[in-house]
């Protein structure tokens, strides 16, 4: 005999939870169902948990600098990874345990734990019980993905989940991808003090982003000592002794590197494998991301799909917005779309990148006229004053519109900067409204108005 729910939701992650709780707000008897952790990826592999990390990496990293700035430690500077780690784990604790009892205490609200599998377009199956509900809401969220590598099948390897669990300081830690999650590791672990070497396949870091900022985040690395061997076209992996062999190259010298631990963080993959999506016929494309609508709908009536694993968003920040997109669609006569968000996203090296809209390698293949303003972060004086002066800033802008396209802020605060930007974006206002902003001094947004007085057209 089925359990009978207005509503199930599958999956815990950043979107999951607030939507029981709008669904239970509006009187709707709902379930939600976890296989693993309560929070998804964000609360306990992801973000979280990864930058906490890359806070105690930036504490080692500023006493090792403190003598710089006239502050005199006592001895060299040591890093106890077991702490680094118990730390981690209880902000970790902390968060997961909140969505845990958030969920188990909300009424009209049933938590079912167990793997979930759809048996029909408005059946649910978990741990042998059948569930059935009227709309049903998939926030499964996805993994690392393992690539088809010679050799990765005899040796050990970690991803960005089993990183989570180092409490050991790796001698020298190899990690296969030069992109987000790759990069923020790298930088971490050369702080810690593992020898780091990043092998990235491609011509050049993060591609997704423009060629100046890829060789500037390249240049803030390799600067802290993380060793990146880029075009690795001819990449296999073997057993060596009590490490791992890494072939980089069929041609260039070194062939091949030694590590005493690999990581692999070359992409995502959705969990839809399981998932029984056959049976309900709720469509996936050839990566097997969920295809949905601009509005989060599957080709099944009655069922939707959030966060990572509909391949419309890889953050938890987008995933909450689709929370917010169906809130606002079902219960609140809106009419948003994912369309219209402005793409958004950081890389959490330090100091950090802030992007908002349309790279620059975008806006010229788009062809409309454009200006452009850049400015090195040696010429603003809260950089100089903090010693932290590697970076740039720059901003896009459609020069007939008045309108901004996009920005990239690599430096000191770029990640919370980058929003001033964003915001009048979403306001849809031309750049004449930030740059007649009188901001406070001494601070690095105050130069995003003189910025934006230097506008140059495309070259």
């Amino acid at each position: 005999m089925a359990e009978t729910y207005d509503a199930i939701v599958i999956g815990t992650g950043q979107s999951g939870p607030s939507l029981a709780e709008r669904l239970t707000q509006e009187g709707m008897k709902a379930a939600i169902v976890e296989r693993k952790r309560f929070g998804g990826t964000c609360v306990n592999v992801g973000c979280i948990p990864t930058k906490t990390l890359v806070a105690s990496a930036r504490a080692a990293y500023v006493a090792r600098r403190a003598a710089d700035f006239g502050v005199i430690t006592n001895g060299p500077i040591e890093v106890d990874m077991k702490r680094v780690k118990a730390r981690k784990d209880e902000v970790v604790k902390g968060s997961n345990e909140g969505v845990k009892n958030w969920l188990k205490r909300m009424p009209n609200l049933t938590v079912y734990e167990g793997h979930a599998r759809l048996e029909g377009p408005n059946t649910v199956s978990v741990n042998g019980q059948l569930l059935e509900g009227e709309w049903i809401f998939i926030n499964v969220g996805g993994r690392a993905l393992i690539p088809d590598m010679p050799g990765l099948h005899q040796v050990d390897y970690l991803t960005n989940s089993s990183m989570m669990e180092v409490d050991f300081l790796p001698p020298h830690l190899v990690i296969i991808g030069g992109s987000y999650i790759g990069l923020e590791f790298a930088q971490m672990y050369r702080r810690f003090g593992s020898r780091v070497t990043v092998v990235e396949k491609g011509e050049r870091l993060i591609a997704r982003d423009d060629e100046d900022v890829s060789g500037a985040v390249k240049e803030i690395l390799e600067h802290e000592g993380v060793d990146i061997r880029l075009n690795a076209e001819c990449m296999k992996v073997e057993k060596r002794g009590d490490g791992v062999a890494v072939n980089l190259s069929c041609e260039m010298e070194p062939r091949e590197i030694i590590g005493s631990h690999l990581l692999l963080a070359v992409g995502r993959r959705p969990n839809t494998d399981e998932l029984g999506l056959e049976k309900a016929g709720v469509k996936t494309d050839a990566r097997g991301y969920i295809v949905v609508d601009d509005q989060l709908k599957t080709n099944v009536p009655g069922i939707w799909a959030m966060g990572d694993v509909n391949g419309r968003g890889a953050f938890t920040h987008t995933s909450y917005n689709d929370y917010e997109i169906l809130a606002a669609n079902l219960f609140d006569s809106g009419n948003r779309r994912i369309v219209d968000r402005i793409t958004a996203y950081a890389l959490y090296i330090d100091p950090p990148l802030g992007r908002a809209g349309m790279t620059e390698r975008e806006v010229r293949a788009s062809g409309r006229k454009a200006l452009v303003s850049k400015m090195m972060m040696t010429d603003v004086a809260r950089a100089i004053e903090r010693g932290e002066t590697q970076g740039f800033m720059k901003i896009l802008i459609d020069a007939q519109s008045h309108r901004i396209l996009g920005a990239a802020i690599l430096g000191i605060g770029g990640d919370e900067i980058v929003h001033s930007l964003l915001d009048v974006m979403y306001a849809d206002a031309p750049y004449t409204v930030i740059q007649h902003a009188m901001h406070i001094h001494p601070t690095v947004t105050e130069l995003i108005p003189t910025m934006l007085g230097d506008l140059k057209p495309f070259q």
